[in-house]
C-alpha cells in the first residue's frame, strides 16, 4: 500500500505540536557541521547539547532505538563534511564504520551520550590537524584517496596520472611540490604505516603483510622496515607487545 505522504506530513506536523517538538534550526545545524569541518574544536563543543531524545525527532517509539538513529544519522552528516574539509574518503568512512558498529552494541543511553560526544569531539579535532597541514590541488587529492585505498596493489606513476589527467611528468613534479616526497617515496611510507598497524592489530606473519602490501618478497619488506622504522618487523612487534 502506498504512502499518503500528505496525511503523513499533517499529521507529523500536528504530534510535533502538540508535543512542542521542533527540530534543530536548519541554520544551527550548518554552523555546527562546518565547525567540525573546519576543525574548530572549541566551538564544536559549545553548541554541543545533550543527546536526549525528548528533544528530536521520532525515527522510532522505541527510546533507545531512536537515539541510535539519530546518532547514526549524526555520523553519517559527519563523516561526509570531514571528506569535503579534506579528510581521505576511506579513513573517514572507517572511522563512520567503527562508530557505527560500536553503538549497535550499546545497551544504555549514556553509551550513546558518551559516544555522541567522542564522535564530534574527535571528529573536530582531527580536522583540525588536517587542516594544519597543506591544502592539496585536487589532482593530488585524486592520487592520495587512490593510493589510500590500493596499498595492497601495484601503484605505478602512470597510472595516477591518468586517474589525475595530467601527463607522469608533471604530476611527478606537481607531487613533490605539494606532498614534499616523490609519488614512490610516498607510497612505501604509506605501505609502511599500514604494516605497523598489521604488526600492532593483527597476528599476521611478515611474509602475509609483505604479500598484502605488494612488496615484492618478504626479505625486501624487512629490509624496507627497518630502513623506515629503525628495527625490523619481529622487533617492532615485540617492542608494542611489551607497550601493551
Amino acid at each position: 500500500m502506498k504512502l499518503d505522504m500528505q496525511k503523513a506530513l499533517a499529521k507529523i506536523e500536528f504530534e510535533n505540536r502538540e508535543d512542542n517538538r521542533f527540530h534543530t534550526p536548519y541554520d544551527k545545524e550548518i554552523e555546527f557541521y562546518q565547525n567540525i569541518k573546519m576543525g574548530n574544536v572549541e566551538e564544536v563543543l559549545e553548541q554541543l547539547r545533550p543527546f536526549d531524545s525528548d528533544g528530536m525527532g521520532i525515527l522510532s517509539e522505541d527510546r533507545l532505538r531512536n537515539l541510535k538513529y539519530h546518532l547514526i544519522i549524526t555520523i553519517a552528516f559527519i563523516t561526509r563534511y570531514c571528506i569535503e574539509g579534506g579528510m581521505e574518503m576511506e579513513e573517514a568512512y572507517n572511522r563512520s564504520d567503527i562508530y557505527i558498529r560500536r553503538l549497535d552494541l550499546f545497551r544504555a543511553e549514556e553509551e550513546i551520550e558518551s559516544l555522541h560526544r567522542e564522535v564530534v569531539e574527535e571528529s573536530a579535532k582531527r580536522m583540525r590537524s588536517i587542516r594544519k597541514k597543506t591544502m592539496y590541488s585536487k589532482a593530488i587529492i585524486v592520487c592520495l584517496e587512490y593510493i589510500y585505498a590500493n596499498l595492497h596493489t601495484k601503484i605505478t606513476l602512470e597510472s595516477l596520472a591518468e586517474r589525475a589527467r595530467l601527463s607522469p611528468s608533471y604530476l611527478s613534479k606537481l607531487f613533490h611540490k605539494e606532498v614534499g616526497v616523490s609519488v614512490s617515496r610516498y607510497i612505501v611510507q604509506k605501505r609502511i604505516e599500514a604494516a605497523e598497524k598489521m604488526l600492532r592489530y593483527t597476528e599476521f606473519s611478515s611474509a602475509e603483510i609483505a604479500n598484502c602490501l605488494c612488496f615484492c618478497s618478504e626479505s625486501h619488506f624487512i629490509s624496507t622496515f627497518k630502513r623506515y622504522v629503525k628495527v625490523t618487523p619481529r622487533e617492532y612487534r615485540e617492542q608494542q607487545f611489551h607497550v601493551k
